[in-house]
């Protein structure tokens, strides 16, 4: 499909296919990298794309991002699960009727959906990682920069579009404006309304 194709597409789906096709493609491209990860690099293993800087990795993450939690797989999967049907049951509060909303919530449960997948096979029972950036500071050592895959770039995406868009939102909200009152006239007469009264 083109980008013609696409573009077709988005303007004729409903709000909910464009949520589950954004996802989908999402799900699809995270687990196709993590299976050429998989076949092609031992777990633990590593391969220097640009030595200092970028290595494609076979990490198994436990834990959540930036492997905080490690070790606690199963309750961060039960956890995966309910967000995932609470951000769908509660999709309206999230902006879901604006394109931007629809693509950030597609991002957001194509990530966190693949993820879970990971967590749930069971010969894996982690996530995979691949990506990892690292710099060799000149007083020594590694600055690296946790490994991720294409399904935390998603989620984090998905995150950043979500505030930024609350932010538009909240920018574009007119104030209450207050209506200033007419002066009575000081005789007690309506105003632009004669009196009767001449002067004397």
């Amino acid at each position: 499909m083109g980008t013609g194709g696409l573009v077709g597409w988005w303007h004729r789906s409903t709000p909910e296919a464009r949520i589950l096709g954004v996802g989908g493609t999402i799900l699809l491209l995270d687990h196709l990298t993590k299976l050429v990860i998989v076949l092609t690099l031992r777990l633990g293993d590593h391969w220097p794309v640009l030595p200092g800087f970028l290595h494609i990795v076979h990490w198994g993450n436990t834990g959540s991002a930036w492997s905080m939690f490690h070790g606690n797989n199963t309750a961060l999967a039960a956890v995966a699960m309910v967000a995932v049907g609470a951000l769908w049951y509660w999709r309206a509060h999230f902006e879901a009727h604006r394109p931007v909303g629809q693509l950030a919530l597609g991002l957001l449960f194509g990530g966190t959906i693949g993820n879970l997948i990971d967590r749930l096979i069971p010969s894996r029972r982690h996530v995979v990682d691949f990506l990892y950036f690292h710099l060799h500071p000149r007083g020594g050592g590694e600055a690296g920069f946790p490994a991720f895959n294409v399904a935390d770039v998603a989620i984090c995406t998905g995150v950043g579009l979500m505030l930024l868009l609350g932010f538009m939102m909240h920018e574009t909200v007119p104030a209450p404006t207050t209506k200033p009152a007419s002066a009575a006239p000081a005789d007690g007469g309506a105003p632009g309304v004669p009196t009767g009264k001449s002067a004397e």
